[in-house]
């Protein structure tokens, strides 16, 4: 089995794994999990500059929770945005996480700043995964657009935001793969992992 097909397998577990995991949570304490960053990983955002996150998809650990309690601490929030499906990824601000009125659903079919926000560049970025390793690897979707904007903008801290059950012992990685600097999930911290 060659790595893209042993990758696309191991995605489809993921989804599954995740999808399980979430289900048997109670909805009450889901929603009470991911509200403010711990005081480490605050530690790792540069004082000032946007900070990045992402809009979960179903199953996904939600980075609402973060966007607002960062905003209410005076800092600009960047959400990914694509001119289309071929486009690379950029960031633009998303001004009120609280109301979400300044978002429209983009190609990819997920909530997206409008095409007149201003872009961003963030100085740390929140990620979405299927996996993690408590090394700091992380498997994501498959597209590789977390990826690519990394390589663009090596050193910036990346953080993982992740359910317990996505905790893999070991994943398969490539050159153009880039690691975490730590991963949050709802019951520990992993990180900050220096890179190689």
């Amino acid at each position: 089995m060659n790595e893209t097909s042993e990758k696309d397998r191991l995605r489809r577990e993921l989804r599954s794994l995740r999808r399980d995991h979430v289900a048997a949570l109670d909805p009450a304490t889901r929603a009470l999990l991911f509200m403010r960053p711990p005081r480490a990983i605050v530690d790792l955002l540069p004082n000032s500059g946007p900070i990045g996150l992402y809009r979960a998809m179903p199953g996904e650990a939600s980075a609402t929770g973060y966007a607002k309690w960062l905003l209410e601490e005076g800092r600009t929030i960047a959400l990914p945005r694509f001119a289309h499906r071929g486009a690379p990824m950029e960031f633009a601000e998303w001004a009120d996480p609280f109301e979400e009125d300044d978002l429209e659903v983009g190609p990819f079919g997920l909530l997206q700043p409008l095409a007149s926000a201003p872009a961003l560049h963030p100085v740390a970025l929140f990620a979405p995964l299927l996996g993690f390793t408590a090394e700091g690897d992380r498997i994501g979707q498959g597209a590789g657009h977390y990826d690519r904007w990394l390589a663009d903008y090596p050193g910036t801290p990346t953080i993982g935001l992740a359910w317990d059950a996505q905790l893999c012992e070991s994943l398969p990685t490539e050159a153009h793969d880039q690691r975490l600097t730590a991963i949050v999930t709802p019951t520990r911290l992993y990180g900050p992992i220096n890179a190689d």
